[in-house]
């Protein structure tokens, strides 16, 4: 049995080093101006300086990686929540959604502020700065709600809101 154990644990180690030389390539992109939210939404100081700690990680096209996304499988992980994120969410190609995925995803956003599932509560045991205040989390949701209300006031609300059947 020892032997069997050992060579499992043998296994195990080869396999733990050379996942160690799979580097898939990060989320660290040229940003394209026109695309990002700021194109189409007045996005004040204040309200970048909170999506910058605490949202642009998994929802842009640019990460700060912590020095332990150095190890796998973690980076593995990483890039998978990541990936996870920017398909719900990517503030960097925000311009070129729809109208009604633009307001749809402010609704969201003032949704998941508001109830405390964003920032993720994984994320923020690692990232404590990301740990929204009461005051952060007002402003965030209350920035959204502008633009929501920004578009209201500039295009049909058929054209933002899917009517109910």
């Amino acid at each position: 049995m020892k032997s069997k154990a050992k060579k499992v644990g043998i296994a195990f180690l080869i396999i733990i080093v050379a996942i160690q030389f799979i580097r898939p390539s990060k989320n660290m992109h040229e940003v394209d101006a026109s695309k990002q939210i700021a194109s189409v939404a007045i996005v004040p100081e204040n309200v970048n300086v909170i999506l910058k700690k605490a949202c642009n990680n998994c929802h842009s096209n640019n990460t700060i990686y912590p020095w332990y996304s150095n190890i796998q499988p973690v980076y593995f992980w990483l890039d998978n929540h990541i990936n996870e994120g920017k398909k719900h969410l990517n503030f960097d190609e925000f311009a070129t959604y729809r109208l009604r995925k633009q307001y749809h995803k402010m609704e969201e956003v003032v949704e998941m502020v508001q109830e405390g599932f964003m920032p993720l509560k994984s994320y923020v045991l690692i990232h404590d700065e990301a740990d929204l205040t009461k005051e952060e989390r007002v402003t965030l949701t209350n920035w959204a709600q502008a633009v929501m209300d920004t578009m209201k006031a500039r295009y049909p609300i058929d054209s933002l809101i899917k009517k109910k059947s």
